[in-house]
């Protein structure tokens, strides 16, 4: 094939893989089989290692690196990652719901309600729409750079979908360990005569803080987005609520949880 021929399937192949990867570990529908998947990551290793010059970062098969890291680097968040403040009874709710109200001078409240997964927060941030760097919250004004792992994880994006994007993007979200995949673990480890993990968050911060990714991207771990932080919107109107932000994180295939729901005031929140 003549170079502008290999360039052009290289881009297809990304293109599918990136596809799949989405419909696998995001939406959960895989529409072709692991055997045809195999054999597109096959053939893109192939190309790209028969020409080098046209591998990129934002390739499937960069995900994992091949050097085990000798220690996590420091972050500095540009924007403070806040721990979330609890409502334990109806009445801290009801006290919540008056506060906003009384702020805001307004006498309803729309909400965006979801869940909150048990994982490890997480910071990803996207320069041009491509993955440049990834860290735990730590105290919240520092974290560890655990760029390498979290590539290594198939439901973050490397490269964000879209013609236009922000200049600068960062997404927070949670990684977490689904139940399946902490018992499969903890199996093997005990086949192996191994200590198990006591729990999903447990094994999800471990196999994060792994000194080599390739056993990271073992783990089966996952990701999903609830918010951002530091941001240049350039060329993208700002969203103007959070539901809309976070219909804009899925449009960019960032998995976002599906139980999220508008809800209107006091009764709504109760009722979610």
């Amino acid at each position: 094939m003549s170079d502008r021929t290999v360039a052009k399937r290289i881009a297809e192949l990304r293109d599918q893989v990136g596809r799949h990867d989405y419909r696998y570990y995001v939406l959960d529908d895989p529409e072709i089989s692991d055997a045809r998947y195999d054999a597109l990551m096959a053939e893109l290793r192939e190309l790209e290692a028969a020409h080098p010059e046209l591998v990129t970062p934002e390739s499937p098969t960069q995900r994992v690196g091949g050097s085990p890291s000798a220690a996590f680097g420091e972050v500095v968040h540009a924007v403070p990652m806040l721990s979330l403040d609890n409502a334990f009874t109806e009445q801290d709710v009801i006290d919540f719901d008056r506060r906003v109200r009384e702020r805001l001078d307004v006498e309803s409240v729309d909400y965006s309600a979801e869940p909150k997964i048990d994982g490890l927060a997480i910071s990803l941030r996207y320069e041009h729409g491509r993955l440049v760097q990834a860290a735990t919250r730590g105290d919240g004004t520092k974290g560890e750079d655990v760029t390498a792992n979290v590539r290594a994880i198939r439901s973050v994006p490397l490269a964000l979908r879209g013609a236009v994007v922000p200049p600068l993007l960062e997404v927070r979200g949670e990684v977490y360990m689904a139940r399946r995949s902490f018992e499969q673990l903890n199996r093997r480890a005990a086949e192996r005569g191994e200590k198990t993990f006591v729990n999903p968050r447990n094994a999800a911060a471990g196999s994060l803080r792994q000194l080599d990714a390739r056993v990271t991207a073992s783990r089966r771990l996952t990701f999903y987005a609830y918010g951002v932080g530091d941001v240049r919107w350039g060329p993208v109107p700002p969203p103007a609520t959070q539901d809309e932000q976070m219909r804009r994180l899925a449009a960019w295939h960032f998995p976002v949880t599906r139980e999220r729901a508008v809800v209107r005031g006091l009764a709504g929140i109760l009722g979610y």
